[in-house]
Order: structure tokens, then C-alpha cells, then sequence
């Protein structure tokens, strides 16, 4: 899969790297950013990142099998970039679609349609298997992309350039188009959520509070940047989201803190997170992303329906 064998060690670092700062930092910044009165939107809006690395190409995405996957490009604020995308369905009409941002490197794609074991599946291979159409974009800097890589930053809008693309094809459903994503990715579409309402859920996977925990090797900006750190850390915009957001984690070996540190930081309604028992931070994927896939076909009203219960993930791992 994508980079699941040499980066599995990698995202378990990043899984448990997120606590460089105080558990109250992000509920404090939080709160000053609600009294400020401002969404991450307006926050960034007229920000240029100072970015003190700079990292942009690299190799091609490999080419996927045929039937499978086609690779594509889209166009994006950094240029054309590389996605994966599944082919056209064989039953006409519109049909729900959903973007998958992966963890580690997020801005590169890889192989994502080898079989992977069911405890560490992180390709969403799920939502393909159920026949909602899937996209795997790649971000500004990753494979030989143009742009430079800004670590949580600039990647939002190529996300959001993802779903403009989805949302011109003649077999997609610009209505029902969902965003998900796990670990880094995962972070990266709860930052989406907060800029953007336009996803009819958003799926987070075992995100982080503030980013900062991950570490100067994955950030591009100074960790001592109080204003980076917190433009590119969904802890601090919470209240900014507008629509389903969804998040989960398993309840040992993962990012359960800053889960539940997420949690007790909201005061918003329309995000609610989950622990799963008896998953890791891997294993929580394949049942989680069966679950969902289900719920998206059967979520074919006006409005979203989707919904969880602690009883269903009770469930999902024995």
C-alpha cells in the first residue's frame, strides 16, 4: 500500500509524538481565537507561511492497474497535481464520492491497491470495495509535483481543489462528496473542515490537537512561531467548523489523547469524536471505513443522516 511498509514506523512515531506543549495550550488558544472572533478562514486570509525548509519534487506516482485506479491530474492554486481517481462506474446516474488524504507523508501517493493486512489497512480500500467512487489526491510538493511543500498550510486549498474537481464530473454527486483521512491526513482534513463547509461529512482519523507535536522534521515553519503553529493546528479552530465532522481514534497505541483533548476543547455540535475499543491506531481503519462506507450509501437524502453511537463501535473490534 501507499507507503504503509516503509512508513508504518513513522506514523507510530507521529501517533505518539503529539505532546510537545501543555494539554491546556490548544484549549487556551481555543478560547483566545473565540474571543478574538475569528474563523481559521479569516485568520489565514492574507498569511504568506514563512517557511524555513523547503522541499518540492520528487518521483512520478507509480502507475496504478488498470480498472482499478486511473492517475490523473487536477488542476490546483500550485498547478497540475497527481491524484488517483476510480474509473467511471458501470451504473449511470450520480454517485456519492469521497477524497482520502493518507497519513504520513500526506502530499505523496503511492500504491494504494496492493492488499494490506486488515490491522494496518490504510488505503480506504473500503469505500472502492462498496463502489463509491474514491480519490487520492497528492499536495503541493509531493511526487513531482509543482509547488513547495507547506505542512498543513497551503495543502488545504489543493484539498479543496480536489473536491472542485470531483464535483464537475458527470457521474459524481457535487451533494454528496466526503472527505476523509487518517493520522497527518487526518489532521490535515479536520483543518479542511474548519476552512470549508462544503463536505457533506468529514472522517478524521487519529488527529492531532497542534501540530507542533509532530516535530521539526515534519513542519516546514519554526516550531517557536506561535502564529504558524496555530494557523496549521486544528486544536485551536474548533469552533470554526460548519458542518459533520467526525472524528476517531482507537483507545491504546494512538493519538487517544489528543482525541479526547479535542473533545474536551469543543464547545461545537456539529464535531463529535469517538474512541474505538480494542483499536490501535492502525487497526481502527478497515472495520471504521466498512462502517462508513455503508452509512454513505444509505445517506442518499437532502441532507446528511450519518450518525454514530458509542454501542456501533463497541462492536467493531472483538
Amino acid at each position: 500500500m501507499i507507503r504503509c511498509t516503509h512508513l508504518a514506523l513513522l506514523t507510530l512515531a507521529l501517533a505518539c509524538a503529539a505532546c510537545s506543549r501543555p494539554a491546556g495550550d490548544a484549549a487556551q488558544a481555543a478560547a483566545s481565537a473565540d474571543a478574538a472572533g475569528k474563523t481559521l478562514a479569516e485568520a489565514r486570509t492574507g498569511v504568506a507561511t514563512k517557511l524555513i525548509t523547503h522541499s518540492s519534487g520528487g518521483e512520478a506516482p507509480p502507475a496504478p492497474p488498470s480498472g482499478v485506479l486511473d492517475l490523473i491530474h487536477y488542476d490546483a492554486p500550485a498547478g497540475k497535481l497527481a491524484a488517483y481517481l476510480t474509473p467511471r462506474p458501470a451504473t449511470p446516474g450520480k454517485h456519492p464520492a469521497i477524497i482520502w488524504i493518507s497519513g504520513g507523508d500526506s502530499n505523496t501517493i503511492g500504491d494504494f491497491w496492493s492488499p494490506q493486512p486488515r490491522e494496518n489497512d490504510q488505503s480506504a480500500a473500503a469505500f472502492r470495495a462498496a463502489g463509491i467512487v474514491t480519490m487520492y489526491p497528492s499536495l503541493r510538493g509531493g511526487n513531482d509535483n509543482p509547488g513547495e511543500r507547506e505542512g498543513f498550510y497551503g495543502e488545504v486549498q489543493d484539498i479543496l481543489a480536489a473536491a472542485d474537481h470531483l464535483a464537475k464530473l458527470d457521474y459524481v454527486d457535487p451533494q454528496r462528496i466526503y472527505l476523509g483521512g487518517h493520522s497527518t491526513g487526518g489532521t490535515l482534513v479536520l483543518l479542511v473542515a474548519e476552512i470549508d463547509p462544503r463536505f457533506r461529512d468529514v472522517f478524521s482519523f487519529g488527529p492531532v490537537a497542534d501540530v507542533s507535536g509532530y516535530g521539526q522534521d515534519m513542519l516546514p515553519v519554526s516550531l517557536s512561531d506561535e502564529r504558524e503553529i496555530r494557523l496549521r493546528s486544528p486544536g485551536y479552530w474548533l469552533g470554526s467548523i460548519h458542518g459533520p465532522v467526525f472524528v476517531f481514534e482507537g483507545d491504546h497505541d494512538a493519538n487517544t489523547d489528543q482525541v479526547e483533548l479535542l473533545r474536551e476543547s469543543s464547545k461545537n455540535p456539529k464535531a463529535q469524536f469517538f474512541v474505538v475499543p480494542r483499536a490501535d491506531h492502525f487497526s481502527v481503519l478497515a472495520p471504521t471505513t466498512e462502517l462508513i462506507a455503508k452509512k454513505i450509501l444509505a445517506d442518499t437524502g437532502a441532507q446528511t443522516t450519518i450518525g454514530f453511537s458509542e454501542a456501533e463501535l463497541e462492536g467493531l473490534l472483538k
